[in-house]
């Protein structure tokens, strides 16, 4: 129990610290942001929790895979949120980003890339 207990102090600490540095900061919030820390952190628990190589691998293969179709949200956020407001524009970078993982899982599955 305690290693969960852990694992969220860490985890949730992580979200907290780029929250905090972007009240300070927009450019070295969203520099640590985009960082893959969340992902980093998982590749670590998934080591520490002795799972099979394989398992590890395929985690940031498809994190890759997953991440590109989010990326057009990063686009459309600050250009909608003046228009539109926060909530909606949350709700509009939600569809536009299952929208752009549609297709791109559709596209990639083209290459042998399964993502469905």
């Amino acid at each position: 129990m305690a290693w969960i207990i852990t694992k969220y102090f860490l985890t949730a600490a992580m979200v907290v610290l780029i929250s905090e540095l972007a009240k300070r900061s927009d450019r070295l919030g969203g520099f640590v942001a985009a960082l893959p820390l969340v992902t980093v952190l998982a590749l670590i628990w998934l080591h520490l929790e002795q799972q099979p190589q394989d398992k590890i691998a395929n985690h940031a293969w498809y994190t890759f895979w997953y991440v590109v179709p989010t990326l057009p949200m990063f686009l459309a956020f600050p250009a909608l949120l003046p228009r539109i407001g926060f909530w909606p524009t949350i709700l509009a970078s939600i569809v536009i980003t299952v929208l752009c993982f549609g297709l791109f899982a559709l596209l990639v599955r083209r290459f042998g890339v399964e993502l469905l």
